[in-house]
């Protein structure tokens, strides 16, 4: 599947829709969720296009790749979160949630978390 460059993401990371940014360099962009599921909710995008984990690992440089990494470590420390604990995860795909179809890093934090899957 292409990706899509008129994705809600796609559109932020050109300007057209405004967002509540918390970082940004040149590889990434983090803004605060539309619909917090928690006290700290922020999003984690890299700014090339792509759609997944496996699109990302295997299409991006290596430069984007510590980038991104890196900047959900700072934006935890930035947001006082990573010293009490905080989550992140990645929904990919249909079975895996995904909504937008821009790979996205949820960073969650600034409360105690339940547990992420309950067992069948």
């Amino acid at each position: 599947m292409a990706y899509d460059p008129n994705n809600i993401f796609a559109k932020i990371l050109r300007g057209e829709i405004p967002c509540s940014m918390v970082y940004e360099d040149d590889h990434t962009l983090a803004f605060h969720d539309i619909n917090p599921q928690t006290a700290v909710h922020v999003l984690v995008i890299p700014k090339g296009p792509y759609q997944s984990w496996d699109d990302f690992s295997t299409n991006a440089n290596d430069v984007e790749i510590a980038a991104l990494i890196r900047a959900v470590g700072k934006i935890a420390r930035e947001l006082g979160v990573a010293e009490e604990g905080y989550r992140v995860l990645s929904n990919i795909g249909e079975f895996g949630g995904q909504e937008v179809p821009h790979l996205h890093i949820h960073l969650f934090g600034g409360q105690k978390l339940g547990r992420m899957i309950k067992p069948a």
